[in-house]
């Protein structure tokens, strides 16, 4: 949810803060009567709730990732089988707020065929790093989805956050990041700018906004590649922009843009199924309005190439998801090199 800049913490700063935290708790527990004198909870109560040296302190304590799968409630009727996300949370001892989220938002052309696994490398990339993910599954064009119910499904998939949460305290909720690839990155960017001002908006009244984005080979500009031949665009809305103006208007992440999040456009020059000028125009309209975006065109790369994992700049993209993750609130976006 969104802090202010002055109340908010970069990511490796909460990283530090929790190691901190875990050393101070093993040398106390070290140097306690019924400590084992060199920092190893005794066997058998490595839990917190059977360690009162721990308790309020450490919530999570892990030999490995833990990965599991959640139902989130949904307006109307849930299809099991798509209404779900899969939650990664980091090995380690984890002290209340102190592991960063990074939610995950896959791509297909709004329809059904490519799905949540398509980004399960990222995330055992990301759980590996120390952070926790949400990989979110939702309704598409073929499989139940469409307008609305694509668009409502993923806002209630972040909506279901602060509940996941409450059951697993040790990832923060108050300053994250959401990637999207394709048209996952156009509803990364739609999820960034929900707006609780307007009654009709479709996905008013959010309870969880992320508080930075970053969109791969994204369809930012909806009108524009509407307009220009992306007939997927046309059927997840029903209708062109002439037809349902009022429907591109809701969710077309150029028309909805909030300056006070910022937003990393990632593109491949050689991208001929969303064209690269999609991110361009649309982090030039983010700086125009006075926020912050960070465009990274890379040479050579198509709309598949770009999410391939033994692509030419696949690490660099997980760089820079880490990176974009953790930079101070102020640092993201900010113009910088190009990785390619």
């Amino acid at each position: 949810m969104r802090v202010s800049p002055q109340g908010t913490r970069s990511r490796s700063a909460r990283l530090r803060l929790g190691a901190a935290l875990i050393a101070l708790l093993l040398l106390a527990t070290s140097c306690s009567p019924g400590g084992t004198g060199d920092g190893v909870t005794p066997s058998g109560s490595g839990s917190p709730a059977s360690s009162p040296t721990l308790s309020g302190d450490v919530v999570a304590d892990r030999d490995e990732p833990l990965v599991k799968r959640v139902r989130y409630p949904v307006q109307g009727e849930a299809d099991p089988s798509q209404n779900w996300g899969d939650l990664y949370l980091p090995a380690g001892r984890h002290p209340e707020k102190s592991v960063p989220l990074v939610v995950l938002i896959h791509g297909g052309s709004w329809r059904s065929g490519a799905g949540a696994a398509s980004f399960d490398g990222y995330a055992d990339y990301l759980v590996s790093r120390g952070m926790a993910v949400y990989n979110i599954e939702y309704r598409r064009v073929g499989s139940g989805g469409g307008w609305p119910i694509t668009f409502t499904d993923v806002a209630d998939a972040l909506d279901f956050i602060p509940e996941l949460s409450e059951e697993h305290p040790e990832f923060t909720t108050d300053d994250e990041l959401v990637v999207g690839y394709s048209a996952g990155a156009q509803l990364a960017a739609w999820a960034g700018s929900r707006d609780s001002a307007e009654e009709h908006e479709l996905g008013a009244h959010p309870r969880f906004v992320p508080t930075r984005v970053l969109s791969l080979a994204g369809p930012l500009d909806m009108t524009y590649g509407a307009k220009h031949g992306d007939g997927s665009i046309v059927d997840v809305l029903g209708g062109s922009p002439e037809q349902v103006p009022e429907r591109y208007a809701d969710v077309d992440p150029i028309q909805n843009i909030d300056p006070a999040v910022p937003v990393v456009a990632v593109h491949g020059t050689a991208d001929t199924r969303v064209a690269p000028e999609n991110s361009q125009r649309y982090i030039e309209a983010l700086r125009e309005r006075g926020g912050r975006g960070g465009l990274h065109l890379l040479k050579g790369e198509t709309h598949g190439s770009l999410f391939d994992a033994q692509g030419a700049h696949h690490a660099e993209i997980l760089d820079l998801i880490v990176q974009t993750s953790e930079a101070p609130a102020d640092q993201v976006g900010v113009p910088s090199p190009s990785p390619g």
